[in-house]
């Protein structure tokens, strides 16, 4: 039942559903985190939990040898599949992200943008990309968070989400990288990078190892 409304809320907007997250956010925020993606090692096998319309895919598979792209959301995957339909390393397909159909300790790499802050069960998220994931694999998590943002920069992102997309559902969170980083360690990984990015608008970047 949560998993449907939680599709039915982020899909009803497939097609404006890009300008409306840059215009919450900006632009200056979503290139500082394709600056950082764009300096991430290779990844190997990914999979991408949560690409919505695919904003992000195509920086991250440019680091990887093949890579499964994945929403909850029909809509939006709909839009991924016309932005990366013909990408050589993308396949894409439906998968919810907490309960996810890859076999145990089979993929290299975990990729997901955007997404834990949203989840209404963060923690089931991290504990099935630890499933899924070979030893010493890497995790890459970005998502947007309200962490040290001026509260006038706050009421005014606010502002812009509830023009935007209306009410929030009430599960939405605002992690610091402390919080998000403390959460990944009780998931059985190792953090190797946690930190801010952005300036009026703020990102919490993390990368683990699972160990």
């Amino acid at each position: 039942m949560h998993n449907k409304i939680t599709e039915k809320y982020w899909s009803r907007f497939p097609d404006t559903y890009d300008k409306k997250m840059e215009y919450v956010v900006g632009k200056e925020l979503r290139d500082d985190i394709i600056q950082e993606l764009n300096r991430l090692p290779e990844l190997g096998e990914l999979v991408e939990l949560g690409c919505g319309t695919g904003t992000f895919s195509e920086t991250i598979a440019s680091k990887t040898k093949s890579m499964c792209a994945t929403d909850l959301s029909d809509s939006l995957l709909a839009v991924a599949r016309e932005r990366l339909g013909n990408h050589p390393k993308v396949t894409i397909q439906k998968e919810n992200c907490m309960a996810t159909s890859f076999p145990s300790e089979a993929i290299d790499s975990v990729f997901m943008a955007n997404l834990i802050h949203v989840v209404e069960g963060p923690k089931a998220v991290l504990e099935e990309c630890n499933r899924i994931l070979r030893k010493d694999g890497t995790l890459v998590i970005v998502t947007f968070t309200d962490h040290e943002m001026q509260l006038w920069e706050k009421i005014k992102m606010g502002l812009r989400f509830a023009k935007s997309w209306g009410k929030p559902p009430s599960h939405v969170h605002s992690f610091s990288p402390e919080d998000l980083a403390s959460m990944i360690k009780d998931a059985g990984f190792v953090v190797k990078t946690s930190k801010l990015i952005g300036t009026k608008t703020k990102a919490v970047y993390i990368i683990g190892r699972k160990s």
